[in-house]
């Protein structure tokens, strides 16, 4: 004869609970919340991610916490220009100005005057933010009587790039440091994250543009092996999109600090004729 078994009686929700479960679920789902996640979970077939950084890559981007340190004994060899330039400096996606300010102070210790983007930090483009930072161009450019040279770093490179297709005559030469201005824009570690914080489809922005179309001026892209963000052949891109791609060893956040990445754009301004 088989043992008893003893088992449990769980309480049964009654209709109410249910109904008022299924209202909630309901108006969940309308929510702003709900489309975000949604587009964060958006499916993807794995060739649109192809070339992306591995983990170990992405993991290796937490050395920027050890900077602070590195900098206080880094002693850089900055040549006073005989050629000083104007540059407006572009910040990545979800970052500050601030956080450009170390790499700003080295070209101003070098004669070059370095400007802020003026629309605080980076949350994405939207029609408005694009109009605002193309007037503040064509002002800069007007207020110092000369073409103004754009370096910006991830999103902000891609800034740079429309920026100068549409204001071609306000610009001497663009800079992208780690931007993923060519092939599939989900190449990358952030796509699902820039998604969900920004409402929209990283390949259906609210700003028509065509990223991979080279601007009208001369424009160099500086990209990295060691990149843990962003696929390296997207920054590079393809020599139909840049005039010159220029490889750095740096890490994605590197761009913002690197002895190297500023030793480049230092020569970079060196030969810009504004």
């Amino acid at each position: 004869m088989s043992p008893l078994r003893f088992v449990p009686e769980f309480p049964r929700l009654s209709g109410p609970f249910l109904a008022a479960g299924a209202q909630a679920q309901q108006a969940y789902a309308g929510t702003e919340l709900a489309r975000r996640v949604a587009l964060a979970r958006q499916e993807c077939p794995e060739e649109h991610q192809a070339g992306k950084p591995r983990l170990l890559r992405l993991l290796g981007e937490a050395e920027w916490l050890l900077e602070p340190f590195r900098r206080s004994k880094r002693e850089l060899t900055i040549t006073p220009t005989a050629n000083p330039q104007v540059a407006m400096i572009l910040p990545g996606f979800g970052a500050n100005p601030v956080r450009m300010r170390y790499l700003a102070r080295q070209l101003e210790t070098a004669g070059h005057v370095t400007k802020r983007w003026g629309l605080g930090r980076n949350w994405g483009p939207d029609p408005v933010r694009f109009d605002q930072l193309e007037a503040r161009l064509v002002e800069l450019s007007e207020r110092h009587g000369r073409q103004v040279i754009l370096i910006g770093w991830s999103l902000g490179g891609l800034y740079a790039r429309e920026m100068a297709k549409r204001q071609p005559q306000a610009v001497a030469k663009v800079i992208t440091m780690g931007s993923p201005f060519s092939g599939s824009p989900r190449a990358n570690n952030v796509w699902r994250a820039y998604q969900f914080i920004t409402g929209h489809a990283v390949d259906a922005p609210p700003v028509a543009a065509d990223l991979a179309v080279k601007p009208p001026v001369e424009t160099v892209a500086l990209w990295s092996a060691n990149d843990g963000v962003i696929a390296p052949r997207c920054a590079a891109g393809r020599p139909v999109e840049r005039d010159r791609a220029i490889a750095m060893r740096c890490t994605h956040m590197g761009f913002t600090y690197d002895p190297q990445v500023i030793a480049t754009l230092l020569h970079e301004l060196e030969i810009t004729h504004a």
